[in-house]
């Protein structure tokens, strides 16, 4: 069975978001070995100069490195990426495991983005929008795509 792994800076706190996140989580143990990740963001002033945020990604960095499974295929969540489908999503999944590949990690970073060094180590960068979310959502909406993406490989009735 396929490993997939999210991590995801920052904590649920909301029910809501937590009742949904729960739900996709479950619903992804039919297709893949899940795991959710959350590591802490590093906390910044309330207007913090360019200088602190860059140090705050780098030590954010330090957090997240060490958890990307090894030998996994890394996609990260970032503005600059690329848009696709779902359907090109399942696609690119499919490729992954086709490809030999035994487990993929995806990345939601903070509220300022993710460090340089995270995204030249990325495999694949993918973008949800144009559109900015709050990173809470954002993690619902990857959670449910990820599921539908499972789901479109399986040939599932859940994606019309």
């Amino acid at each position: 069975m396929f490993d997939i792994t999210l991590i995801a800076m920052g904590k649920l706190k909301e029910k809501f978001y937590l009742s949904a996140a729960e739900e996709y989580t479950k619903r992804l143990g039919a297709y893949c070995r899940f795991k959710l990740l959350e590591l802490p963001e590093v906390r910044l002033p309330e207007d913090p100069s360019p200088a602190e945020i860059s140090a705050g990604l780098e030590k954010e960095a330090e957090l997240i490195l060490p958890k990307i499974p090894k030998g996994a295929w890394l996609c990260v969540f970032t503005p600059e990426g690329k848009e696709l489908t779902s359907e090109a999503l399942a696609q690119k999944l499919s490729e992954v495991k086709i490809s030999g590949k035994s487990s993929a990690c995806f990345l939601i970073g903070s509220s300022f983005g993710m460090s340089q060094k995270i995204k030249d180590k990325a495999d694949f960068r993918l973008s949800m929008s144009k559109m900015t979310f709050p990173h809470h959502l954002a993690r619902i909406m990857v959670l449910e795509q990820l599921y539908r993406a499972e789901a479109i490989q399986a040939g599932s009735k859940y994606h019309k």
